[in-house]
C-alpha cells in the first residue's frame, strides 16, 4: 500500500455484522476493525465472496461496504484463506448444505493469483499445507496469526482498535459485579484434551458455563453447556465472569496463536488464565495467570474470584490489557504496508 492507494479486492466467508448464531465466524470480532482501518487509509475495499450478512442475517451494509460477486479490476487480492470442510464445501454446488467459499476462493485464485496479481494470503486458522503451491508463488505473501510464524510466513495478529484499547479502565473493569467464576467461550474443534486436562476438573469445583458447539459432550456429564450464544451476547456474557480458559489446538499453541477470545476476554475485564509453558504466552498472558493443570486452574478460580473488585484485581487487568499492545490495528497496518509495498515485514 505504501504511498498509493489501491483497490483491494478481499475474500472472506462470514460477516461484518453480528451475524447468524449458528456459525463458527471469529471473524466477527476483528475483520470490520481490520477493513474500516483500511478505508480509512484511503483504499477501496471490495468483498468478493457472497453478502452473508444480507443473505443470511438480513443486515443491510451495502451502505457503507461493496460486495462484487464478479471479478472486477482490483490491484491487490487478499485472501481469509479457506480449506477443505468434507461434505460442506467440497460437495457440488446446489447440493443440500453445500457453501461455496473454496470453489470461490479457487477462482479468484486462477483468476487474479494465476494472472501474476500481487497475493495476501492470511492463513487465520493455520490450515495451509507447508507443501502447497501458493508457498511458492513469488507474489503471494502469507501471513499467519501467530506470534511465530511458520516458515515463510509473516505475523499478522487479529487487531484490535487502538482506540478502544487506550479506553478500556482496569479499575471500572474490575468493579463490575461478576456473578460467574468460570466461563468457556468458543468451539469444540480439535480441543478435547485441553478441555479435559484444563476446563473440566475445574467444572466440578466452581459454577461455570460453555458456551459454544460442542458436539460431543457425553464424557462430561457435570459440565455445563449453554450451546452457542449470539455474537452480541458474548461480550455481556465475558463481563458477568471472572475468568475463562484460554483452550487452543495444538497446532496453535506451537506457533503462539491466539484467538479473538483472549482480546474478548481481556477487554471485558474477564482474567484468561492460560496453559503454560507455551511458545507467547509470557508475552500475552501475566505469569500470575499461567496455568499447568486442572488443580491450579481450580485454585486460581477461587482466588481470583474471592479477589474481585480488589487492587490486586484491578492491576492484574491492568497488566493484561498492556500486553494486549501487539493486536493493536495499527501494528497490523504497519505489517500490511510493509507486504504490500514489497517489502518482507518483521
Amino acid at each position: 500500500m505504501g504511498d498509493q492507494n489501491m483497490k483491494i479486492g478481499y475474500s472472506f466467508w462470514g460477516f461484518l455484522g453480528d451475524g447468524i448464531t449458528d456459525t463458527p465466524d471469529g471473524g466477527r470480532s476483528h475483520r470490520r476493525t481490520l477493513i474500516d482501518a483500511l478505508t480509512a487509509l484511503g483504499h477501496q475495499v471490495v468483498f468478493l465472496q457472497k453478502n452473508r450478512d444480507l443473505d443470511e442475517a438480513g443486515q443491510d451494509l451495502t451502505f457503507a461496504y461493496t460486495w462484487e460477486r464478479g471479478l472486477p479490476d482490483i490491484d491487490v487480492l487478499m485472501l481469509e484463506y479457506r480449506w477443505t470442510v468434507p461434505s460442506r464445501n467440497d460437495t457440488p454446488c446446489g447440493s443440500p448444505g453445500h457453501t461455496c467459499d473454496l470453489h470461490r476462493q479457487a477462482e479468484l485464485i486462477d483468476h487474479y493469483t494465476a494472472a501474476g496479481l500481487p497475493t495476501i494470503v492470511w492463513d487465520k486458522d493455520l490450515q495451509l499445507p507447508l507443501g502447497d503451491d501458493l508457498r511458492r508463488v513469488p507474489h503471494v505473501r502469507l501471513c499467519e496469526a501467530a506470534l511465530h510464524p511458520r516458515p515463510g510466513a509473516t505475523r499478522l495478529l487479529f487487531p484490535i482498535r487502538d482506540g478502544r484499547l487506550d479506553a478500556a479502565d482496569p479499575c471500572v473493569l474490575a468493579g463490575k459485579e461478576r456473578d460467574l467464576p468460570l466461563i468457556y467461550v468458543g468451539n469444540q474443534y480439535d480441543r478435547d484434551e485441553q478441555f479435559d486436562r484444563y476446563f473440566a476438573p475445574a467444572a466440578h469445583q466452581v459454577r461455570h458455563v460453555v458456551a459454544g458447539k460442542w458436539r460431543e459432550t457425553s464424557r462430561w456429564p457435570h459440565v455445563t453447556f449453554s450451546g452457542r450464544i449470539p455474537f452480541r451476547e458474548v461480550e455481556a456474557l465475558h463481563r458477568r465472569t471472572v475468568t475463562t480458559v484460554q483452550l487452543r489446538p495444538d497446532r496453535y499453541v506451537q506457533c503462539g496463536q491466539f484467538t479473538q477470545r483472549i482480546f474478548e476476554a481481556v477487554l471485558a475485564g474477564c482474567l484468561p488464565l492460560t496453559p503454560a509453558p507455551a511458545p507467547g504466552v509470557d508475552q500475552v498472558v501475566p505469569r500470575g495467570l499461567q496455568v499447568n493443570d486442572g488443580h491450579e486452574v481450580i485454585e486460581k478460580v477461587m482466588a481470583l474470584t474471592r479477589a474481585c473488585g480488589s487492587d490486586t484485581h484491578s492491576e492484574l487487568i491492568a497488566d493484561c490489557l498492556q500486553r494486549l499492545d501487539v493486536f493493536r490495528i495499527s501494528r497490523q497496518l504497519d505489517t500490511l504496508t510493509a507486504l504490500l509495498g514489497g517489502h518482507d515485514s518483521d
